[in-house]
């Protein structure tokens, strides 16, 4: 009898990433997350340091503003180091097309916007192609396009700097447009690639004295939230081409913040404090957003803070099985970033990598693996992977998702209230 055993989508159940933003950034002008982290300079460093933690899949970037020179012309040379150590150390990239960061000069209101964005990412799709080592490709078209929309159309953070609730769902409208036009450019060269659709995981609950905010809340954890994914998977004006095949895999952004007291628009909401009891079990927000579309899903970006990172690995995970035993259909955790990185606005380590980062007299950025972080790493993946590490092939087998759902079922974890 044929084994019926159901497969995940990657080599690993444990991911990773590196931040790579490459926003027009308030007072400052464009930057280049990959420079100010070292990352282009440690790139082989980077890599070799994931296969001893047992993860074959990395989320990386390709800095749009910086290898679009305009008039169709590229230079992709700044990611040739990311795709030499992919191959060394035998890790697959699921490319970020675009993480926060547009070309100066181009009006992203325009219809320009989505064909540009469109005939890159066929380019962006083409290099790699020709140069990776193994299949399938993987895209993330346009990262986080419903937050980008909030720190670009109304916070006022980055590019296109701006401030109200209308320009904001604007920019996302555009932003999901242009991902359905690359996803669809990239399809048609690449049928088998494969698009990792990139949002945060949120709730939103008015302050306890005003009832009034209700709807407004409600509002923003149910509709504002989807925007972008309503639109690429065809849910909402489907005019734009949208369709749930083209959204194809689901990938939640959970961290501590994403859970607000409602601020009133027009700047970012405040996350509710640990032990608040309007937090609510990240299994059922998974379980939640998972059910609108019911693709595939990963958690594509978690960590904890400092010392806690540990607890929050296996709180996560808990969570993750708990929604499992509901029936969502999870095929990965990652863990973002791999190195550390620094606060946005004040350029302070955040101390929320699989590694850390010191600074050297030299102007090196050293790497030190945070050993609590991946000791429960090693354990987990022990119980849901049977395997702590990467063998000379990752990629002859796909992760054994029985393994993980026998797992769930066994330990059944149940969905913290207190979870934080």
């Amino acid at each position: 009898m044929p084994d019926q055993r159901r497969q995940g989508i990657f080599p690993t159940f444990f991911l990773s990433g590196f931040e790579c933003s490459t926003f027009d950034w308030k007072d400052v002008g464009r930057r280049d997350m990959n420079r100010e982290l070292g990352h282009y300079a440690h790139a082989d460093e980077d890599y070799a340091m994931l296969k001893p933690l047992g993860i074959a899949t990395v989320r990386e970037g390709i800095p749009w503003p910086l290898v679009d020179k305009g008039n169709g012309e590229y230079d992709f040379s700044c990611i040739d180091g990311f795709l030499r150590a992919q191959r060394r150390h035998g890790i697959l990239p699921i490319w970020d097309l675009c993480h926060y960061g547009y070309p100066d000069g181009l009006d992203p209101y325009s219809e320009g916007f989505v064909t540009r964005f469109r005939d890159y990412a066929r380019a962006a799709a083409r290099y790699v192609a020709a140069r990776a080592h193994h299949e399938p490709l993987c895209f993330t078209p346009v990262n986080e396009p419903t937050y980008w929309g909030y720190m670009g159309g109304e916070w006022g953070w980055c590019a296109p700097f701006g401030k109200s609730a209308d320009e904001r769902r604007r920019f996302t409208t555009m932003l999901a447009r242009a991902d359905i036009a690359a996803c669809k450019a990239i399809r048609a060269e690449f049928p088998q690639a494969r698009f990792v659709h990139i949002d945060p995981l949120i709730w939103v609950v008015p302050p306890k004295d005003r009832p009034d905010l209700a709807e407004a809340a409600r509002q923003e954890a149910y509709e504002d939230a989807y925007i972008a994914w309503d639109i690429i998977s065809g849910l909402k004006h489907p005019e734009y081409g949208g369709s749930l095949e083209l959204i194809d895999i689901l990938g939640f952004n959970n961290y501590s913040f994403g859970q607000m007291e409602f601020g009133g628009g027009g700047k970012p909401n405040q996350p509710l404090k640990p032990g608040d009891p309007r937090i609510r079990p990240v299994a059922d927000l998974l379980e939640e957003a998972w059910a609108k579309y019911k693709r595939p899903c990963i958690v594509a970006e978690t960590s904890g803070l400092h010392g806690g990172r540990p607890d929050w690995l296996n709180d996560m995970v808990s969570e993750c099985l708990a929604a499992i035993n509901r029936g969502v259909d999870l095929h990965g955790i990652c863990l973002f970033p791999a190195v550390d990185m620094t606060d946005w606005h004040k350029g302070e380590w955040l101390h929320m990598g699989i590694a850390d980062v010191e600074p050297l007299e030299s102007g090196a950025l050293l790497r030190k693996p945070f050993a609590p972080y991946v000791a429960e790493l090693h354990r987990w993946q022990d119980k849901l992977e049977h395997a702590t590490g990467l063998d000379d092939d990752p990629y002859d087998q796909p992760v054994d998702l029985e393994i993980v759902v026998e797992a769930a079922s066994e330990l059944r974890p149940e969905a913290d209230k207190a979870f934080s």
